[in-house]
């Protein structure tokens, strides 16, 4: 499940990240064309590469073959990624679909339909991946709920990415303004997020535990036995589900739910039948000590700690893109934009924040938290005896190797030697708690230093300064590679102005103005610069009328109409300066306290004029 989540990430990574061209760069029997043979490709690589795998499994059994077989599955799952990425980056896909009435309207709508395609490729993968699973974990389960079950199990992992986004959408349908506003917020989208994230901490295991179609374990002999093992170690639930993920063949159990209303004990049929009744209870006290360490509260941080880090991260990748100025001549080959070339690196650079996160400081995190939770044991029962045995006869009867890792479990052989050092010195459990509790203090502290920077740079003034410094920057080399552009020196201007530089600024106007004389916020930015001006020095009241009033002939828009009104001012036209603004007021306008601000300043210096008179 772990790997799909980050499979999952990543799709919604690149769909998420892409910014559509202005015109697509292939045509529709083109792009249709590209995408059949993607899906092609995909089908008979993986067709092959199973192939080879199950006559690997008859020449020579399945003894080291499982490993080869979440390689390959790995492998075609990051080809999937591939292809999906070229639907969106290549053939534009969303491009095509963003005229389509029902997508328009709904941007999780459309989403969906992306993510349902992944699951397209993935259930691709898994048909025919099928044939080596069957022999290599010795299951009579069918094809067809081979992938159904698997789609089913991935399906909890894009549930809170699917909620949020719906619940966007509501809130920007609905006739009221006010959410849309607080939506459109930095304050607001926290709160948003809190509320939906808190609602979802609390009922997602009833959620997942539709989709999984768990149901109440029977009463009987077992069930009557977890019960046992939960009430001694004073665990409250709300109830014990028969875990029917693929046909219930699958060896495991799970626990899920931060609080009793909503949390559940999960078990499978199988393991149930392969375990006596002491390994039962010592599986029991693994999944328990999940729950009495803490692990799902921590699992909660760590995943808040990714939002945290891409938050921290965005902003300084793009600088770090828009600085380096980076291009490719494949882009250049098939007339790539330079915003998709931004996306592009974008979505690779945040991938790659991704998978280290997960694959190397969760995986740590996790494999530690398992042990810790196998180390429960000693605690619940006072030895780790009848879940050594447990774990041996899993290995056993799944035919997985001993010496099988995974990223985010230690191999049935680390555990079982590990646990075994354990019973010979109990010391090792109090060494293994110190060690994990001090990693997770010291990953909530970068965490918050993460977090400061994060806030530092999209809302302090270090995020302010970096954002000016780069775009100036990136400005001046766009106007070396075109100096006959004027919007970029007027934005040059704009970046000069909120710098204080504004002999800088007043140069870079009068530029943009030289290129386009009939640019009415040209004209506006400099004729306000030359009316209200703190350095005295740049102030040119004559020449901020002239501007303002080319301005306001071509646009005659509220706040050109108050620069009009600012340059009458200025120049001592107060009962002109009266009536423009009052021609600004009877527009509809977004911030009226500030025109209503401007009038009384207007008047209170026409009675002082004529007062002086």
């Amino acid at each position: 499940m772990y790997g799909n989540f980050i499979y999952f990430i990543l799709v919604l990574l690149i769909y998420t990240t892409y910014y559509p061209p202005e015109n697509p760069y292939l045509g529709p029997f083109e792009t249709v064309g590209i995408f059949l043979l993607g899906v092609g490709m995909l089908a008979i690589t993986t067709r092959v590469a199973f192939d080879a795998l199950s006559k690997k499994t008859a020449l020579r059994g399945t003894s080291g073959l499982h490993g080869e077989f979440d390689r390959l599955f790995k492998r075609q799952a990051i080809l999937a990624i591939v292809i999906f990425a070229v639907n969106i980056y290549v053939l534009n896909l969303k491009f095509f679909l963003m005229t389509i009435p029902p997508f328009t309207g709904s941007p999780t709508l459309m989403a969906l339909l992306f993510v349902g395609l992944f699951i397209g490729y993935l259930a691709i993968i898994w048909a025919g991946a099928y044939q080596s699973y069957k022999v290599l974990f010795q299951t009579q389960l069918s094809r067809r709920s081979y992938v159904l079950s698997n789609i089913s199990f991935s399906l909890p992992v894009i549930l809170p990415w699917l909620m949020i986004s719906a619940g966007v959408d509501i809130i920007n349908i609905l006739p009221f303004s006010a959410p849309k506003r607080l939506l459109a917020t930095p304050e607001g989208q926290v709160v948003f997020f809190s509320f939906f994230l808190a609602a979802l901490v609390l009922i997602a295991p009833s959620l997942i535990k539709f989709f999984w179609q768990c149901r109440p374990l029977p009463q009987g002999p077992k069930r009557v036995r977890i019960e046992a093992i939960c009430e001694k170690a004073r665990l409250k639930y709300n109830n014990i589900l028969k875990w029917p993920i693929f046909e219930g063949k699958l060896l495991t159990a799970g626990v899920m739910g931060l609080i009793k209303r909503f949390r559940y004990i999960l078990v499978t049929e199988s393991l149930l039948q392969i375990l006596n009744d002491d390994e039962i209870d010592a599986v029991m006290a693994h999944e328990i000590g999940h729950i009495k360490k803490k692990h799902l509260v921590f699992y909660l941080i760590f995943f808040l700690g990714f939002i945290v880090l891409s938050y921290a991260a965005f902003d300084l990748i793009v600088y770090a893109i828009l600085y380096s100025n980076l291009s490719f001549p494949v882009a250049r080959d098939i007339r790539f934009e330079q915003v998709t070339l931004t996306s592009i690196v974008l979505t690779v650079a945040m991938a790659g924040i991704l998978l280290i996160y997960f694959r190397y400081v969760f995986g740590y995190f996790m494999r530690n938290c398992e042990r810790q939770a196998d180390l429960y044991a000693f605690d619940l029962l006072g030895s780790s005896r009848w879940l050594v045995s447990s774990l041996e006869k899993i290995a056993v009867y799944s035919g997985q190797s001993h010496d099988r890792p995974s990223w985010h479990h230690f191999s049935i052989r680390q555990r079982i030697d590990f646990l075994n050092k354990c019973e010979a010195n109990r010391r090792m459990i109090m060494q293994h708690d110190r060690k994990l509790r001090r990693s997770m203090m010291l990953f909530i502290g970068g965490l918050l230093c993460t977090g400061y920077v994060g806030y530092a740079i999209n809302f302090g003034q270090i995020g302010q300064t970096l954002s000016k410094h780069f775009l100036q920057k990136v400005l001046i080399r766009q106007i070396k590679q075109n100096p006959t552009n004027p919007g970029l020196y007027s934005m040059l201007g704009s970046i000069y102005y909120q710098n204080k530089e504004y002999v800088q600024a007043v140069e870079a106007y009068e530029k943009s103005i030289e290129l386009a004389p009939r640019d009415p916020e040209a004209l506006n930015n400099l004729a306000w610069l030359y009316a209200t001006c703190e350095q005295t020095e740049c102030r040119e009241p004559v020449k901020a009328l002239v501007y303002a009033r080319h301005a306001a002939a071509m646009k005659p828009v509220p706040h050109i109409l108050d620069t009009l009104a600012e340059s009458y001012y200025v120049n001592g036209l107060h009962e002109k300066a009266i009536m423009t603004i009052k021609q600004a007021l009877a527009m509809q306008l977004e911030d009226r306290t500030y025109y209503e601000n401007q009038l009384r300043k207007f008047e209170q210096g026409a009675i002082e004029q004529r007062m002086t008179e």
